[in-house]
């Protein structure tokens, strides 16, 4: 749902410029030292991107679904490490208080997380519960008016970064699966809240994981999202959805913006005494690209308009994840191919493309839970 179309246009031409004119430039350089120049985060914040879908009341624009995809699909024409940083405090990092929140939680945190004064977290994985979460082992036990946290959480994205997390763990132990857990707003600094060194990974540098421990962590009971216990599950499960349709624009945009370096190339680059763009062969692997990158991106309006209208969006969320990350590892490697031995070498900046997208298919429920959450869907579907 589009609310205002001439607003909505100034926000993605002021995105656009911002990609092209900041970011773009900085690209080299961040992947180089693993860090993003403070200069940049703080135009970040100034531009309003850490509230993107935050509530106006709360300080952030109250972005549709539909809006944010579109914010997205910019926003993707650069470096994912960017929209790694304030992405979380849009979706994963901040949704869960947006959804399921208290009056109180939101009113506490939401402006902080609006303005990037601080930045959100989401600590669900751990290292033997990555796809099937409902076996995660961090413990919450209630002892007066806190609750104690014991486990570690694993490959948690901005952890380095955080001043809050959102913490799935198990407050009741008797429960099987996904029963059981419980959501928390875990501040950083709170006695007992540790962090492992940060994870040296095979892309997107400049956007940090590491492990987030918890030794007898007190926290205050108010911090219990929603104030209800074993809820927590759904609560994750709400923000997943609206996380996979975002995922699947960002690598809508980075594919878009590896299918235009592609063509410059093609273009530019000759052999046999014409641009290697003539060649049949060369326009097959561009022309698919093309075909898949509109198929991805009509999905992802589609999901986000859905979402929009207040519909149940966990199996077009899925959908638009699994085939929008795949299709973006399809064009990445079409990219690279079609510059030929230039694609892989670090100074044409594809090859990093390349190792940035793979995670794509990974975080966020990979590729094959995707498959399976389909297709559960679908049979629950059927037998109603």
């Amino acid at each position: 749902m589009i609310r205002d179309q001439e607003t909505l246009n100034i926000l993605l031409d002021t995105i656009s410029r911002f990609v092209r004119e900041r970011l773009v430039p900085q690209e080299a350089h961040v992947a180089e030292t693993d860090q993003i120049p403070p200069e940049l985060v703080a135009e970040m914040k100034e531009l309003g991107l850490f509230g993107l879908s935050i509530p106006e009341e709360f300080g952030g624009m109250g972005l549709t679904m539909e809006e944010e995809v579109l914010a997205t699909f910019e926003i993707g024409q650069t470096s994912p490490c960017f929209r790694s940083l304030f992405a979380t405090n849009n979706g994963i990092g901040g949704q869960g208080i947006v959804i399921d929140g208290t009056p109180e939680q939101k009113r506490d945190y939401l402006p902080r997380l609006a303005s990037g004064e601080i930045i959100g977290s989401f600590a669900l994985t751990e290292p033997d519960a990555g796809s099937d979460a409902g076996s995660l082992r961090t413990s919450a036990r209630r002892d007066g008016d806190h609750y104690v946290l014991n486990g570690t959480k694993r490959y948690i994205t901005n952890a380095p970064e955080a001043g809050i997390f959102t913490v799935m763990a198990r407050t009741n132990p008797d429960a099987k699966g996904p029963h059981g857990i419980s959501a928390f707003i875990v501040e950083k600094g709170t006695p007992g809240l540790s962090l492992g060194n940060i994870d040296k990974k095979m892309g997107q540098k400049g956007a940090h994981t590491c492990d987030v421990i918890f030794e007898d962590c007190r926290v205050p009971a108010s911090n219990l999202i929603g104030g209800k216990e074993e809820v927590g599950f759904k609560t994750a499960m709400k923000v997943l959805d609206k996380g996979r349709i975002n995922i699947a624009a960002i690598c809508v945009g980075v594919a878009e913006r590896m299918l235009a370096d592609a063509l410059r190339y093609a273009m530019e680059r000759k052999q046999f005494g014409k641009p290697i763009a003539e060649f049949q062969l060369i326009q097959a692997m561009l022309a698919d690209s093309k075909a898949e990158i509109y198929a991805a991106r009509t999905m992802v309006v589609d999901a986000a308009r859905k979402r929009d209208d207040g519909r149940d969006v966990g199996t077009e969320a899925a959908c638009a994840k699994l085939f929008a990350s795949e299709m973006c590892c399809r064009v990445a490697d079409r990219a690279v191919q079609i510059f030929g031995g230039a694609g892989y070498l670090s100074e044409y900046g594809i090859e990093r493309f390349y190792r940035d997208v793979r995670l794509f298919r990974i975080f966020e429920g990979t590729s094959q839970i995707q498959q399976l959450v389909i297709a559960r869907n679908m049979i629950r579907a059927a037998g109603e």
